[in-house]
């Protein structure tokens, strides 16, 4: 018997036991479905944290002062710092590799009040252009300037969510001045000399409410030392590289420059973090909880090959005169074969179909609901549905088998 009768036979089958066909099938569609769901959110999660994390810097290695013995916590001293002058010759020293140093220090959070107006903030002292060091756009007004530096001054750049916030539509906050409200420093007064765009993270975007956002209020980096009451020095810099650099390379040469700083301190010396192995780690944790998720919701899929194995030997049962009276008039053994397994795939593989089309619309549905564009991917569609037609196969085959082996004088005494 021809592939299209036997098509058309499987069909028909189907169509005579709407009900029963849609059982069979159902561990299929959860197995299949299940599946292509957490792979979609999975995949979503990875290019919305990986997007996150690049918008933080994914070109960008940051050196920290650690303890020299691993697990043992010690308190800084002065000299544990790493001094300006040390900053300023590693920039210089490896000025082919690097595209712009930071350093941050912070002095506290609070919140900026005016009558019944208020915006919640984070403090941050920055260097010199440190706006444009981030690659922020400025709106109005100016960056941190040299001059601001020197003389720590207490001026402020603040988001355009804070302006709209705390101001008028259209009024002009340059020059004006904000109250903030801090819980370790009092209350700090800044004059705002610029305003930049802020864009909410990827990850955060549908954990944020606007009324209880918290921007960054951004002043000179020596204004925050003052208010801090914090060292000569700095724990942290944050190194940005152009495209044609490493960042392995750079991590090893700020090791290798600072290593020879500290190597007569005792207890401190200086560790990289990349940003691009940070990403890497990440994006393999969730893979791989993504995969191992994918397998155990793959289960369900044998579930509903069992089933669908339990299905096509109670079709032979209640089809056995049928079968005889095929062989009695010359049907050969693999053509009842592979109608039988041709059946059994027909149905895995509208289960398979069936299984996609939940699978996206859950997946879409997850996605949207933690706020990140749905990510399917294509390579694990087809392997589903392939996936689900093997097991069609497989399962199928020991009914068919059966089917094909049965005595046609026996089949057509069979009540």
């Amino acid at each position: 018997m021809r592939l299209f009768e036997n098509i058309m036979l499987a069909l028909a089958s189907l169509r005579a036991g709407k009900m029963r066909a849609l059982l069979t099938m159902l561990g299929i569609i959860i197995g299949i479905g299940s599946v292509i769901a957490i792979v979609t959110v999975g995949n979503s999660l990875n290019q919305s944290i990986t997007g996150a994390m690049s918008d933080l810097g994914a070109n960008q290695v940051i050196a920290y002062v650690g303890t020299k013995e691993r697990n043992v916590s010690r308190d800084l001293t002065d000299s544990d710092y790493i001094p300006e002058d040390w900053i300023t010759e590693f920039e210089q020293k490896y000025a082919d590799q690097v595209q712009s140093v930071m350093v941050y220090q912070a002095a506290g959070a609070g919140q900026a009040k005016d009558g019944r107006k208020y915006a919640n903030v984070t403090i941050q002292g920055v260097t010199e252009n440190g706006i444009a060091k981030e690659n922020i756009d400025i709106v109005r007004g100016r960056d941190i300037t040299e001059r601001d530096i020197k003389t720590a001054k207490n001026v402020a750049i603040v988001s355009h969510k804070f302006v709209e916030k705390m101001f008028a539509a259209n009024a002009n906050p340059i020059g004006q001045e904000v109250a903030v409200h801090t819980t370790s420093y009092g209350i700090l007064t800044f004059t705002i000399v610029g305003v930049y765009k802020y864009e909410i993270p990827a990850f955060l975007a549908s954990f944020a409410p606007d009324e209880d956002l918290e921007t960054q209020l951004i002043i000179p980096v020596t204004t925050a030392k003052r208010i801090a009451g914090a060292p000569d020095g700095y724990t942290d810099v944050y190194v940005k590289f152009p495209p044609e650099v490493s960042s392995y390379e750079l991590a090893n040469s700020m090791e290798t420059f600072f290593a020879d700083k500290y190597k007569n301190n005792p207890h401190f010396t200086v560790f990289t973090q990349n940003m691009e192995g940070m990403m890497t780690q990440m994006n393999s944790m969730i893979s791989t909880l993504a995969v191992a998720i994918a397998i155990i919701a793959a289960i369900s899929l044998i579930v509903g090959g069992i089933g669908v194995m339990n299905i096509m030997l109670v079709s032979v049962t209640e089809r056995t005169r049928e079968i005889g009276t095929r062989k009695a008039l010359g049907a050969r053994s693999s053509a009842i074969r592979s109608q039988f397994i041709i059946e059994s795939m027909i149905i895995c593989l509208i289960g398979g179909i069936i299984g996609v089309i939940v699978g996206l619309g859950l997946g879409a549905l997850g996605s949207g609901l933690m706020g990140f564009p749905a990510q399917p991917s294509l390579p694990i569609i087809i392997i589903a549905v392939g996936f689900s037609m093997v097991i069609g196969v497989f399962f199928g085959f020991y009914p068919a088998n059966k089917a094909s082996k049965l005595d046609p004088i026996e089949a057509l005494r069979y009540e």
